[in-house]
């Protein structure tokens, strides 16, 4: 289930990565501008991630039921949801992206004004994102993970193509990134909707379902709101340190991003198992779940690790021949790779929790770990001169704080008899 989930969780982020590297050739203010820009959509992407995290939890306790029928219902809500939420991150983009890019930016100039160019071409893509997101949650409940990597391959692979040739062979620069963002995000938008429709359920949107994964989403929607706001501080922070530094520090959080997606895949498999068990009512196949994850994440974060300080001096030029940017990003490759084994059982815990319902404690956390850790260290950095590496400190001091909270919650009984996820 994992290897599924891994090709759709990773297909974005690898698109991202390969933006990076068409727009890094284009310099340091479209480079700085797409860390502007990109931050900021990414922001909103992951605030609203509860319609596939939330979504995936409350299908799976349907499937695990013996109520598939029941499960699409619920795809077909957070559809409805996923397009009311972006139209409204559409229009807040368009009438916003001008303060929010100069306010990231440390202020008007060159990297600001790129950032508000590319924002307001990329925030149209919104509403079909989310839709996306959607489609993921009822399709990973129902264990049909194959038909979300064809929709996402597809989307991906068609903004692959189009990114370097509207970039530079159409002349059109870092708007032409956007361009072929949104695009690809239309086609596999597209391809979940049809496997919505081919399901035999009512499309009526129902304003009490639809209320309720809002509620349910809540926990979700403030961790992912403390998670996002750290990383736009950080970003923030960076900015006002200098132009290189805002470079390496976009290289290093896509490759951050990109890996914490690959890791989660087995949150993905966990998510779905732990659902569906506790669904048929089986804990004791719920914790089998949770320590086969463990193993499976501590494994592969050690091996992440191993080969990111393997490629140290062969992966940052791919992105950038700055030769200030890559001496900053040679300093944070060692933060990136110190934490991989950390971070793949932190992510892997998260999918368990998520699946039982627990998501209560795995908010609190969060929020707990970012104002102790990630926040402080950060906001410090620029006043102490401790530059990305105060603000990379802080990020790992978040991750093992989730660690420790995630074990010890995992150890223990409670998050098995954790609130119902699912109502009638």
């Amino acid at each position: 289930m994992a290897l599924p989930a891994l090709v759709v969780l990773a297909a974005e982020p690898f698109y991202l990565l390969v933006d990076t590297a068409v727009v890094g050739n284009l310099g340091t203010v479209a480079l700085g501008g797409l860390a502007v820009g990109g931050g900021l959509l990414a922001w909103a992407a992951a605030l609203l991630n509860f319609l596939a995290y939330g979504t995936t939890a409350r299908a799976a306790r349907r499937a695990g039921a013996g109520d598939r029928r029941g499960a699409v219902q619920e795809g077909v809500q957070a559809t409805w949801l996923a397009l009311a939420l972006g139209v409204l991150v559409l229009v807040l983009f368009q009438l916003l992206a001008g303060p929010l890019t100069r306010a990231l930016a440390g202020g008007a100039g060159p990297v600001a004004e790129a950032g508000e160019r590319w924002l307001r071409v990329a925030a149209l893509g919104a509403p079909l994102l989310l839709v996306s997101l959607a489609g993921n949650g009822w399709l990973r409940g129902v264990q049909e993970l194959r038909r979300p990597v064809r929709y996402v391959v597809a989307g991906s692979l068609l903004s692959l193509v189009l990114c370097p040739l509207l970039v530079h062979q159409a002349g059109l620069g870092l708007v032409g990134s956007a361009v072929a963002n949104v695009t690809g995000q239309a086609l596999t938008a597209a391809l979940f909707v049809r496997a919505l429709r081919r399901e035999d359920v009512s499309w009526r949107a129902r304003p009490g379902a639809l209320v309720r994964q809002i509620v349910i989403g809540r926990d979700l929607l403030l961790r992912a709101a403390v998670l996002q706001l750290a990383f736009l501080v950080a970003a923030g922070v960076t900015a006002r340190t200098g132009t290189a530094a805002l470079g390496a520090h976009q290289i290093a959080l896509q490759l951050f991003f990109f890996l914490a997606l690959v890791l989660d895949a087995y949150a993905i498999a966990a998510q779905t198992l732990v659902g569906q068990a506790l669904g048929r009512g089986r804990p004791d196949e719920a914790r089998a779940t949770a320590r086969r994850v463990t193993a499976w994440g501590l494994g592969t974060g050690c091996l992440v690790a191993v080969v990111l300080l393997a490629l140290r001096d062969v992966v940052p030029p791919l992105f950038t021949d700055d030769p200030a940017v890559l001496a900053q990003a040679a300093v944070v490759w060692w933060f990136l790779a110190g934490f991989q084994p950390l971070a793949g059982v932190v992510f892997a815990l998260d999918g368990v929790l998520m699946g039982a319902g627990d998501v209560g404690y795995l908010r609190t956390l969060t929020i707990g770990a970012a104002l102790v850790g990630f926040l402080p260290l950060s906001l410090l950095s620029a006043p102490m001169g401790w530059g990305l590496v105060g603000v990379w400190t802080g990020l790992t001091l978040f991750i093992a704080l989730r660690l420790v909270g995630v074990l010890a919650r995992v150890v223990g009984d409670r998050w098995t008899g954790a609130p119902e996820t699912v109502a009638a």
